[in-house]
């Protein structure tokens, strides 16, 4: 795991997410985004606890949707480990279609563009029911790539990430990543800008002492601003108090969730723990409208996540097994396996606002072988997109000063 943070002035933010795989109505919509969104807090539960007091960021929306388009082509015991931990299955009749309504009403967003993407190789059979689904759940048409020639695959790959995310990431993937092997590579990208509502005003924002996770404190930029702000306080299941404090962007659809406990010496894991979507609707139910300064860190993280052992912890391991993986719905001619689960994500926040991408990738290969509520101390952020409920990007800052 690798991961730095910075400030910067600029709003950035982006996600990576790849997969490997390799041989080795509205009310409907809100079931399967409110399932989809669960599935993508579980996983961010699992992955802080592996790290606890660094800094995090994550995209529960880009995880549900890339194995959600590896469900479609599981079979037999790969499908059922799928559905049994996500919650739902994209086979389902009328699923398809609910997934890309979930997904037309975040592209109808002025601050959110989401594109799907398929590249098979030229020697691959792919099966009808596979190209129909990803074209009636993703919106997407698989185009042809040659493998046998790997880098230059990937040299097109990385352009296309590159385009989607604005030039965000322009290295996607690394040379080696792709192999005479690769099968397929399924790709999703977002991309995210928005601005604040009320924005932070600049000559506000002064260097207050910002008290980290493992104990020290250090001077960090903090912005300021008093208006009416959805709040609500909190208690967990272990007795542990804290507030969530809502920051919403332009257009009221979109907003942050700012969640962090009373007491400085609380880490964020007692929040994390039993994360899902339940704490998120319990948030919802318990904000109200109240006169508040909120005093909130600039910051920047960038982390680089291989989810394979959450994903494991969390039941997903049958999708790694060369022995046992089953995406027969992709192709009967040859056998394939998941070998890689790993993520990307970058975010910066500042006076203005949050703009961001997001690219995720699935590579098949053959497997033949007024009280002020001050932010000073550790707090969890998430991205949601209110009218369906998802969750765009999320993540946990302890350390501000880390680089």
């Amino acid at each position: 795991m690798v991961m730095h943070f910075s400030y910067s002035t600029t709003r950035m933010l982006y996600v990576f997410l790849w997969i490997s795989l390799c041989l080795c109505r509205m009310g409907l919509c809100n079931i399967l985004q409110e399932k989809q969104t669960d599935f993508g807090l579980r996983v961010f539960s699992e992955v802080s606890h592996s790290s606890p007091d660094q800094n995090l960021a994550f995209s529960p929306y880009g995880i549900s949707s890339i194995l959600g388009m590896a469900q479609l082509g599981a079979s037999g015991s790969t499908l059922k480990a799928l559905t049994s931990s996500m919650g739902f299955s994209l086979q389902e009749r009328g699923a398809p279609r609910q997934q890309r309504l979930i997904q037309r009403d975040l592209s109808r967003e002025d601050a959110v563009q989401l594109i799907s993407g398929v590249m098979v190789d030229r020697k691959l059979s792919m099966e009808k029911s596979f190209r129909r689904g990803l074209g009636k759940a993703y919106q997407s048409t698989p185009n042809q790539l040659d493998f046998s020639e790997p880098e230059t695959a990937l040299a097109v790959i990385n352009a296309w990430v590159a385009d989607y995310t604005e030039g965000m990431i322009p290295d996607f993937l690394s040379s080696g990543a792709l192999t005479e092997d690769t099968r397929l590579v399924l790709l999703n990208a977002i991309h995210f800008r928005g601005l604040w509502k009320v924005p932070f005003d600049p000559r506000m924002t002064q260097e207050r002492l910002f008290h980290c996770a493992n104990g020290s404190s250090v001077p960090v930029p903090m912005m300021s601003i008093t208006q009416r702000f959805n709040y609500g306080d909190f208690v967990t299941e272990d007795g542990v108090d804290y507030d969530v404090i809502e920051v919403p962007y332009e257009g009221d659809s979109l907003s942050m969730l700012l969640v962090s406990p009373f007491e400085e010496d609380v880490p964020l894991s007692a929040l994390t723990k039993g994360l899902g979507g339940k704490t998120l609707q319990q948030w919802r139910n318990g904000l109200k409208k109240v006169n508040r300064q909120l005093a909130l860190p600039r910051f920047t993280i960038d982390t680089q996540l291989d989810l394979k052992p959450a994903l494991t912890q969390m039941g997903l391991g049958n999708l790694f097994s060369q022995k046992n993986a089953d995406f027969s719905r992709i192709t009967t001619e040859e056998p394939l396996c998941v070998s890689k689960v790993l993520q990307r994500t970058k975010i910066e926040v500042d006076e203005e606002g949050t703009k961001g991408s997001a690219a995720t990738a699935a590579i098949i290969f053959s497997r033949m072988a007024v009280e002020e509520i001050t932010l000073d101390r550790p707090f969890l952020f998430l991205i949601q997109h209110k009218p369906t409920g998802a969750v765009l990007f999320m993540g946990q800052v302890n350390q501000p000063q880390q680089h």
